[in-house]
């Protein structure tokens, strides 16, 4: 039975490591983060919409008289 040669076990896991390395850098520099997070105020993104000025009334289809 002949045995397993490892001699090539070591370059093979460095440079799949280095590769691995290489790719994941150039993924992460892709991606653009913003300087400086800055909060929103909350009167800003207040938003009015027309169901908040008026008071509507929801009628359940087994309050409404029968046809």
């Amino acid at each position: 039975m002949p045995q397993l040669d490892t001699s090539t076990w070591f370059m093979t896991v460095l440079s799949m490591i280095l590769t691995l390395f290489i790719v994941f850098q150039l993924k992460i520099s892709k991606h653009h983060f913003p300087m400086s997070p800055e909060l929103k105020s909350p009167l800003t993104s207040k938003i009015n919409t027309p169901w908040e000025k008026k008071c509507t009334k929801i009628y359940s289809p087994l309050s409404l008289p029968l046809q």
